[in-house]
């Protein structure tokens, strides 16, 4: 089912219900990704600052695609940018989407 994500607490409350559905305890989760259980407890209460990347390996974990819906002709744009993106991790000083 899809719900709108439009604040940390949406998102945070998403993770926690899905957590909660699986019977996986927020130490486990944390074990799984590799973070502390602190972080975990953190995004569960919709910390705005929470690392994003960490956020996306907890929603790996427990199963959940994070889309979003952008209008069509910036799908386009999308596109040619991640054929142009390597395959192999970049650098962090040029990290991000290629210049156009």
């Amino acid at each position: 089912m899809k719900h709108s994500i439009l604040t940390p607490t949406d998102l945070a409350c998403v993770i926690r219900a899905v957590r909660k559905s699986v019977h996986v305890r927020q130490d486990d989760l944390a074990g799984a990704v590799g973070v502390s259980r602190q972080f975990a407890v953190d995004v569960e209460k919709g910390k705005p600052t929470v690392q994003l990347g960490k956020v996306l390996q907890l929603l790996k974990e427990l199963g959940v695609v994070l889309s979003v819906d952008i209008p069509e002709e910036a799908s386009l744009v999308y596109e040619q940018l991640r054929l142009r993106s390597p395959a192999k991790p970049r650098p962090k000083k040029t990290a991000g989407c290629p210049s156009a």
